[in-house]
Formats: C-alpha cells, structure tokens, sequence
C-alpha cells in the first residue's frame, strides 16, 4: 500500500490552516485529513503537554510506556527527548520500555504500573486507584488516565498512517 499523503494545507479551512501554523510535526499534518476534528486534535494535545497538572517527568514516563506498548517509534523518537528535558532519568526511560523498575523511585514505579493496567484492563480500580489519587491528586489522577487514553489514540493514529519523522526538525 503506497503511504498516504499530508493533505493540501491550501485546501484545508482557515481555522484549521491557522493551527497548523504553530504545529508544524507529521502527525499533526496527518491529523488534518480530519478537517472536523483536527483544531480540537491540536487543542488537546497542547493541553496534554501545557496544562497536565501531573509532574512533567511522570506524565512523560506514562506517554513512553504506551508508545512501547504500541511500538510507536514516532511517539518514542519525539517523547524520549521531552523526557530528557524535563528531567527524567535514563533508568526510567529504559524502565518504560523494558518494565523493569529496579532503581526507579516510588512513583515512578507507580506510574509504570498504573499505565500497564490501563493498557491491559481499561480502567484503574480499587487499591491502585486509591494509591494513585492519594499520590496525584483527584485532578493529577484524572490526567494521568486522560494522558494514557489520549496516547494510545495517538499511537493508533501513527501506526495505522505509517507516519514517519522525514523532514521534522
């Protein structure tokens, strides 16, 4: 099957040209074939990454366990440098590809586990539920699922349009 093509931004509407303007990575290319609900796509990945009330560092390490859980070399080239930048370790960036936690703090090791039960049950309940409200906060908690759940669609999105990172910066 041939890749698809990034859409004419010439022929796509002035809001949507506007977003686009200031999100400049493949995948938000990609999401502009959906012209009714790319502006919201880019809304929302924004506040994924400007407005998470959950520390930087652990909402990284949950965005990395889904792109390896879903292969995402995409998601794992671009999030592997946020990570970095904001301070997480190379043991943990490790750890959410392998799932081995040995040397991870409390946390950390919490989030990784967190995430695989999102991924594997869909839903957080009972003790992990209780001990991530009581880590995170009710608000950091219900991050933290919004930013699970908001990965695995963009890694369905990556894997199923093949996009790759040819001709980012």
């Amino acid at each position: 099957m041939p890749a698809l093509e990034y859409p004419d931004t010439a022929t796509l509407p002035e809001d949507l040209r506007k977003a686009l303007a200031t999100h400049q990575a493949n995948v938000y290319r990609m999401v502009a074939h959906s012209r009714g609900m790319a502006v919201s796509f880019l809304s929302m990945a924004d506040a994924m990454l400007q407005t998470n009330s959950m520390p930087m560092a652990l909402r990284e390490l949950a965005i990395l366990r889904v792109g390896h859980a879903y292969g995402s070399r995409y998601e794992l080239h671009h999030h592997e440098r946020f990570a970095r930048a904001v301070g997480l370790g190379d043991t943990a960036i490790e750890a959410a590809g392998t799932g081995v936690t040995c040397g991870l703090s409390e946390r950390e090791v919490a989030v990784i586990r967190w995430t695989d039960r999102l991924l594997a049950e869909h839903t957080l309940d009972g003790a992990d539920r209780d001990h991530a409200v009581e880590m995170l906060s009710v608000t950091g908690f219900a991050d933290f699922v919004l930013t699970v759940g908001f990965y695995q669609l963009v890694c369905n999105f990556l894997n199923t349009f093949e996009i790759d990172t040819a001709g980012e910066a």
